[in-house]
């Protein structure tokens, strides 16, 4: 479970993981937690943000998808020898 966190399933314990209340005031988790894990009975703690800038996300994130299309087309480039040499990697990027 990425982005799950589980700390040593035992009486006291905790599972770690982020979700939103909707309109009608259900929790919605942002992934499931696995019944392998725990299933049964639980005490729920709402943390809040501590900002606002906590709530919206990161605009720098690039959707899963296009990260996985673009390793794949990174990797049949690979493959088919269409490969940059290290020394022109950098050329026409303007670093401060």
């Amino acid at each position: 479970m990425a982005g799950t966190r589980i700390l040593d399933v035992k009486p006291g314990s905790f599972i770690e993981v982020t979700g939103s209340i909707d309109a009608q005031g259900n929790l919605v988790l942002d992934e499931l937690i696995q019944a392998s894990v725990y299933s049964g009975r639980v005490r729920v703690i709402v943390l809040l943000p501590e900002t606002t800038s906590d709530l919206t996300e990161d605009p720098d994130d690039t959707p899963i998808d296009i990260v996985k299309s673009s390793l794949r087309k990174a990797l049949q480039q690979a493959k088919s020898g269409q490969r940059l040499p290290l020394s022109e990697m950098w050329e026409g990027i303007d670093a401060e």
